[in-house]
């Protein structure tokens, strides 16, 4: 059996300064920002993959203290893990994992931690259970288990349910994070891939109040005119409510 000191030792020796510096800035660590504090090894996603189905047998225990590092790829590693055995285990075991997800929310904090697990896991368990937990991270003062609770709902919309994620959405409006933003923008937009009636539904309702990055990414797939539609609606309805 594989430790986490030999974990720990592997991810090391893969360690990148020159990608670290780049994952730094594009992760936002400085002072201050939603980031900080994260520390790089600069190792990519496919690599933590394959070390991530090495150590597949980690103990629940050694997966709590990666998520408690400050470093990034600890923490993505162990979420890697979670979401492999996650898929592979039964009813049961997936009840287990999705409680121990969500007792560490706060620790899945940055947004690819939150991307490449909270659908596979959080929105997985949740399709088939009582969601009002998304609503309750949707309220959180924590940003990153507001992220959780929008982007779990991919979940959802692969399954071409659509409910969970325009309420979700709705409630997440007017967040005042970039983030969140460009995270309900990208849900809706993968909606309206699937249904794009509900979507547009969404935008009339909307479209006015929405934060402009949002309503972008929302309808980054339509067509160039359709886009200047909305875009120019909302600037439109914007201008006539400042003269009110």
């Amino acid at each position: 059996m594989h430790s986490l000191r030999q974990l720990k030792a592997d991810l090391r020796s893969l360690a990148n300064p020159e990608n670290a510096k780049i994952l730094a800035s594009f992760f936002k660590i400085g002072k201050g920002q939603y980031g900080e504090g994260d520390i790089f090894f600069g190792i990519n996603v496919p690599q933590l993959r394959r070390i991530a189905k090495r150590y597949a047998s980690l103990s629940l225990k050694d997966i709590r203290h990666l998520l408690c590092s400050n470093i990034h790829e600890h923490r993505l590693v162990a979420l890697l893990v979670l979401v492999d055995r996650y898929q592979k285990t039964d009813k049961q075991g997936k009840e287990t994992l999705a409680a121990f997800y969500l007792d560490n929310s706060t620790r899945i904090n940055n947004w690819d931690l939150v991307d490449l697990s909270a659908p596979y896991i959080l929105g997985d368990h949740l399709y088939d259970n009582d969601a009002a937990v998304l609503h309750r991270l949707a309220a959180s003062e924590n940003l990153w288990e507001r992220r959780i609770s929008i982007v779990a709902t991919f979940a959802f919309i692969r399954k071409n349910r659509f409910k969970e994620t325009l309420q979700i959405a709705e409630s997440l409006l007017y967040d005042r994070h970039d983030l969140i933003h460009k995270a309900v923008g990208w849900m809706l937009r993968e909606v309206g891939k699937r249904d794009l009636i509900s979507l547009e539904r969404f935008l009339k309702d909307h479209a006015d109040t929405m934060p402009r990055t949002m309503l972008r990414y929302a309808i980054e797939r339509f067509a160039a005119s359709k886009r200047r539609y909305w875009m120019h609606k909302k600037t439109r309805n914007r201008k006539s409510a400042m003269v009110r």
